[in-house]
């Protein structure tokens, strides 16, 4: 088991959990999955789609940023990014996923509550 650790945080971990969790980090209360430009232009890019096209399709804006539209999941009742995939329970676009999933769990709200994250992330120890 490779563990990840990140100087500052009280918790390790386990991507490996990845794999059973069913995309939890991906899914649940309504959100923002904030975006970068050349975020948006790796993903248009992946997706072999213009950027103009892409940001009617896939963005919103919020104030002076931009974050990746949600789906509704009716099923489950809650919110999805809208590259997660419901069938593989992961994301359509991983390689080019933005930095916000990336740095997953290791986020600055959860850096000293632990419990917090845990609530979020089965993979963590």
């Amino acid at each position: 088991m490779d563990l990840i650790v990140k100087d500052g945080y009280e918790y390790k971990f386990d991507p490996s959990a990845c794999l059973s969790c069913g995309g939890h980090c991906c899914t649940g209360e309504s959100g923002y999955i904030w975006v970068k430009y050349k975020e948006i232009e790796a993903i248009s890019n992946f997706l072999e789609l213009s950027v103009e096209n892409f940001a009617i399709i896939y963005l919103k804006k919020i104030k002076h940023r931009y974050s990746l539209v949600e789906k509704f999941r009716e099923v489950e009742g809650d919110h999805a990014c809208i590259f997660f995939d419901d069938e593989i329970k992961g994301c359509s676009i991983y390689p080019v996923r933005p930095l916000q999933c990336r740095t997953f769990p290791f986020w600055d709200q959860y850096k000293s509550d632990k419990e917090e994250v845990k609530k979020e992330c089965p993979g963590i120890i």
